[in-house]
């Protein structure tokens, strides 16, 4: 073995200069075994036969593996420790960055950039704080929902992040996507989660589940895009997804009867829960609708509702007589809601409660949107076509004129929504002589 001994001085010009005791030798697996620490200051060794490559080794016995790079050979990059890596695979290492150098790599920027690099947790950070602040809009380019900003936190904190929210922003790609994807159809991020005080989140994960965090994922990278915070295509994009089967359940009209009589018997304990499940059986509105009910969204002169904020934006709902009556049959608070909460300062959530009653009356199959599917089926069963039916529901509307002009509920779609409300609250309060199986509608082929 031969060692040559020598002195080596960077450039103070070099933001990487040092001072050190030099040697000159092949860096082999004997050699760095036999290596003694200086008594003080830094060692380096040169490799002989891979020049600007060489091992520093500090009087504490730690030692890294670098290469010199630059014009003058002036910069030093570090890029492993001692003991990480074997000899053989610092030596390979160091001949790939060298060549990357020669073709006017600078590896130390690049490994600062790295360190400096979004990753995908932080990225989603970002997103989240810009959509509590209204700066994230929907497909309808309204500003996202508080509600939704805190399902959107959740399929982030359960699971993007745990899947790739280690991984740096432009090392992402289509592969790690479809991994994140498949391994949450198949309940990996599956688990029991502490939310509030008193409050769990039992997480399934599923295939449904799977789809709406690529969506979600697939948004946040167009939002970053938009903002110089990602470039290249949208790795969310080209993902497969299993697409599951749409739900078609609706309640019969036994079922209804059974919700109707538990209504009755839990008014007391659910007053509040209770009102807003028949209001949403009455007019096909959405759970977060009808128990985000204002009292200045009720239009009693244009026989409609006039919602404010919906999953569509604003929208106009026609409805029947027997939801009016329950309305006025409701007392007036001091909240500007129907069904305020504790605080009064928002609108109830009423999840739970809701879930309770549907339970009580043996439907644990069953929830709240359910009975929106029940009514366009029932709407159905009375000969209504497509486009009624959307109008009772609220679907979005596609043409200028239907979005922006239109200003008073049609008085065919104020006769339907009677009819279909009425033939409801028949059933609820079972007076069946009125009431038509609606399985009929869905085995035609109608049902929604």
């Amino acid at each position: 073995m031969v060692i040559h001994a020598g002195y080596c001085r960077c450039t103070a010009e070099s933001e990487t200069a040092f001072d050190m005791a030099t040697l000159h030798a092949k860096l082999t697996k004997r050699f760095i075994d036999g290596l003694k620490p200086p008594e003080s200051g830094d060692l380096s060794v040169f490799d002989t036969e891979l020049g600007y490559y060489g091992l520093r080794m500090q009087s504490s016995g730690k030692a890294s593996y670098f290469i010199l790079h630059g014009p003058r050979k002036d910069r030093r990059h570090t890029f492993a420790k001692m003991g990480v890596v074997t000899p053989d695979e610092a030596r390979e290492k160091a001949r790939k960055l060298l060549a990357q150098a020669a073709e006017g790599a600078d590896p130390a920027a690049e490994r600062v950039a790295a360190r400096t690099a979004l990753t995908i947790s932080q990225l989603c950070d970002r997103y989240l704080e810009a959509a509590r602040e209204g700066l994230v809009t929907t497909r309808f380019n309204k500003p996202k929902k508080a509600s939704t900003v805190a399902i959107d936190e959740g399929r982030i904190s359960r699971h993007i992040k745990p899947l790739i929210g280690s991984t740096v922003i432009d090392k992402l790609n289509r592969a790690a996507v479809q991994r994140m994807v498949d391994d949450i159809s198949v309940g990996k991020t599956a688990g029991t989660f502490k939310t509030k005080a008193r409050g769990k989140a039992v997480i399934t994960g599923g295939t449904g589940t799977a789809a709406r965090v690529v969506e979600l994922l697939g948004g946040i990278w167009t939002w970053a895009e938009r903002r110089g915070l990602a470039t290249g295509i949208n790795p969310a994009h080209g993902v497969q997804k299993i697409k599951g089967d749409a739900k078609d359940r609706v309640l019969s009209a036994d079922e209804l009867a059974k919700l109707g009589q538990v209504l009755r018997e839990r008014e007391a304990q659910y007053p509040a829960a209770v009102a807003a499940l028949r209001l949403i059986a009455l007019t096909g509105m959405r759970r977060e609708e009808a128990c985000g009910l204002k009292w200045c969204e009720i239009d009693r002169a244009s026989f409609c509702l006039r919602l404010e904020q919906t999953k569509t934006g604003r929208s106009m709902r026609p409805i029947g007589k027997s939801a009016f009556d329950l309305l006025a049959g409701l007392s007036k608070n001091d909240s500007a809601w129907l069904f305020p909460n504790q605080r009064g300062d928002n609108s109830a959530d009423m999840k739970k409660a809701i879930a309770a009653l549907f339970n009580a009356a043996g439907l644990s199959d069953a929830r709240a949107h359910d009975l929106r599917r029940t009514f366009g089926s029932v709407a159905a069963d009375e000969g209504y076509g497509d486009a009624t039916i959307g109008e009772l529901l609220g679907h979005a509307k596609r043409g200028v004129t239907e979005r922006h002009y239109v200003r008073r509920a049609d008085e065919a779609l104020i006769a339907a929504a009677d009819r279909v409300s009425k033939r409801i609250a028949h059933a609820l309060d079972e007076r069946r002589a009125d009431i038509v199986d609606f399985h009929a509608a869905q085995s035609r082929g109608r049902g929604l």
